[in-house]
């Protein structure tokens, strides 16, 4: 398994940007898939982005496109989370996980073994 430790959320107004940082120890390559969740009060985990270790393969959700950018950075063994423009509807818990790669996305938080404690993320309008 690899041991994710989150950092990067805040407070922050409607607009603003914020970059969440996702540092992995243990096994990091291109067989290891990540991703970010959230989760808001009341609501149920749901999928943010994701992306093969190498970074050749990723994808974000319908509500996170254009505005959220996943990368990964081998130097660091770290996962980035960008988000811009962000929105009061954003504000959740964020959460990266891992899990081998398998040839394509996982987008359920089922499939993921690791995960991290979490960053809070709260925007203000």
């Amino acid at each position: 398994q690899v041991h994710l430790v989150e950092s990067g959320g805040g407070l922050v107004q409607t607009g603003d940007s914020l970059t969440l940082s996702c540092a992995a120890s243990g096994r990091t390559s291109s067989s290891v898939a990540m991703g970010w969740f959230r989760q808001a009060p009341g609501k149920e985990r749901e999928f943010v982005s994701a992306i093969r270790w190498s970074g050749e393969m990723m994808l974000y959700a319908d509500s996170v496109k254009g505005r959220f950018t996943i990368t990964t950075d081998n130097a660091r063994n770290t996962v980035y989370l960008q988000m811009n423009n962000l929105k009061p509807e954003d504000t959740a818990i964020y959460y990266c996980a891992a899990d081998s790669w398998r040839g394509f996305i996982l987008t359920r938080p089922t499939e993921y073994a690791s995960w991290g404690q979490g960053t809070q993320v709260t925007v203000s309008s």
